[in-house]
């Protein structure tokens, strides 16, 4: 089954980078010399200063797609006194003082880090967390993590977060929230409609998958 599907899902991928490039060009790009100013300064406590993270409460942003990481900003930060679309308390405020042009220059630093990837961990759930990530669960309508974070979870410009090597932890608290309508920033609520179709045990095992992938 999951040779048959892999082929559809890399064709989908493919389709969806093609359209994502084409968002891509238009979008002012930030400066990245002046991001590492703010970045190291400002970020490192949290994300460190080459954006790989001090731990599993907070993301590794380093290599992550520029688009995402502004959208996550503004999303962060709440406009004309509004709350914030997404809520969190630490990152509400950290990002508060920032101008959209400054956003963008960390967001083009942060971009341009290598990531440093975490590893799998659990070879009790290894099969598990594949099978759900490259296939889904047709019985239940879960729909396959790599059909829009891609086979090796490089994620999509624009559209979709890389997700490779990322925190297990990190990744099981977000799906967990989109689960549970505590964060719900994602676009046409995609991730929510996912998440929610998802066990405890299930989200586990694809987030330590998604750790270990390259």
């Amino acid at each position: 089954m999951t040779r048959i599907l892999l082929p559809l899902i890399v064709a989908a991928f493919v389709a969806n980078v093609a359209n994502a490039n084409e968002t891509a060009k238009a979008a002012p790009k930030g400066n990245p010399a002046k991001g590492q100013a703010i970045a190291t300064t400002v970020c490192a406590a949290c994300h460190a200063a080459d954006g790989n993270g001090t731990g599993p409460a907070n993301p590794k942003i380093a290599g992550q797609h520029a688009e995402y990481l502004l959208k996550q900003m503004k999303n962060f930060k709440g406009a004309d006194g509004k709350q914030p679309e997404r809520v969190n308390a630490i990152m509400n405020g950290m990002i508060a003082p920032y101008d959209e042009a400054q956003m963008r220059d960390l967001a083009a630093y942060f971009a341009a880090q290598k990531q440093s990837g975490e590893k799998a961990k659990s070879r009790e759930t290894i099969e598990a967390g594949q099978k759900l990530y490259r296939a889904g669960d047709k019985s239940k309508g879960l729909a396959a993590c790599a059909a829009c974070h891609g086979p090796a979870g490089a994620g999509i410009p624009s559209q979709y977060p890389r997700i490779q090597g990322q925190y297990a932890e990190y990744i099981e608290a977000q799906v967990k929230a989109f689960r549970d309508g505590t964060r719900a920033n994602d676009p046409a609520k995609m991730m929510q409609m996912i998440a929610i179709k998802m066990t405890d045990p299930e989200i586990k095992a694809v987030s330590d998958y998604i750790a270990g992938l390259r």
